[in-house]
């Protein structure tokens, strides 16, 4: 069958006659009954039983119906996409990140784009970076970021800001000096918090204590940046984070100190290798890496 005897035989079966058929698809009653014949002439059996100026499937009709029922959707959403790029429609950028990013860097970095692209359309969403390396391959997104280069062979991972694993701890922790020096996992003291098991960068904490000869006990462990943020932030320990996440803190109620020795953590644009950026993406992933890189710069 031609994609014009799907639309038809589709229109027939959800309205169950000639006439409606011809108003759903906007055409004549005998255009319509010239194509149905034509798709019963090459399918070599009626579709339909005519009985009083309606239609009724056949079985085989109803056989028919439900494996051209997807291509059927497809063929509409394919029309709609069409009209929508003939109408000049607005762009849409499809963005997903992890839950750090989303919180510390992009809404800064969103309020700085909208001001050069207000029309334009975005969608938001977060995933943890296995999940937006699968929607961005599946093509459910079009750019990614997060704070780990998935190393996979059909993702781009393009670094587009970086800063130093960062010791954040209660306000009077440390002194003014202290703060001014890096600190080592033999430095650590008081209540520690920890990421959960399998987090890149709690299993980068521990490799670093270990190199280090120290076993930190983690009494409390949890399962975002964002919450062991806010823990310090209330006073309930200290914990070892990106830096984006610290630089997010109330400044007021927390101390930061570098990591020794150092340990770079990248902020990482993810696309897939097949898929170029629309302008409006590429603009809305510079202003995320200059906010991601001023939010670092001294005060």
């Amino acid at each position: 069958m031609r994609l014009r005897h799907i639309e038809v035989f589709h229109a027939i079966m959800q309205v169950g006659t000639i006439s409606g058929a011809a108003q759903v698809l906007h055409i004549s009653q005998p255009a319509v009954t010239k194509v149905l014949q034509h798709a019963e002439l090459q399918l070599g059996m009626p579709l339909f039983e005519r009985v009083r100026g309606k239609l009724y499937p056949k079985p085989e009709a109803h056989r028919l119906f439900v494996e051209t029922e997807k291509l059927n959707r497809d063929l509409q959403g394919i029309r709609r996409l069409a009209a929508s790029l003939k109408g000049r429609a607005v762009e849409t950028v499809r963005l997903v990140s992890t839950p750090t990013i989303a919180v510390s860097v992009l809404p800064a970095g969103m309020t700085a784009w909208r001001r050069a692209f207000p029309e334009t359309r975005c969608e938001l969403a977060t995933h943890h970076t296995s999940e937006i390396v699968n929607v961005l391959r599946l093509g459910e997104a079009d750019v990614g970021l997060s704070l780990q280069d998935p190393r996979h062979p059909g993702i781009v991972a393009e670094p587009i800001a970086h800063g130093l694993l960062t010791v954040m701890a209660p306000r009077g922790t440390w002194t003014e000096a202290e703060c001014r020096t890096p600190i080592a996992a033999d430095g650590l003291s008081g209540e520690l918090i920890g990421m959960a098991d399998r987090d890149p960068l709690g299993e980068m904490v521990l490799a670093a204590c270990e190199a280090q000869g120290v076993q930190p006990v983690f009494r409390t462990v949890v399962q975002t940046y964002q919450i062991a943020r806010s823990l310090v932030e209330a006073g309930a320990g200290t914990a070892v984070l990106d830096p984006f996440t610290a630089a997010s803190a109330a400044a007021n109620q927390v101390q930061c100190r570098q990591w020794s020795p150092s340990i770079p953590v990248h902020l990482y644009l993810l696309t897939a290798s097949h898929s170029p950026l629309s302008h409006g993406a590429r603009e809305l992933a510079n202003c995320i890496g200059a906010t991601a890189r001023a939010c670092l710069e001294p005060a």
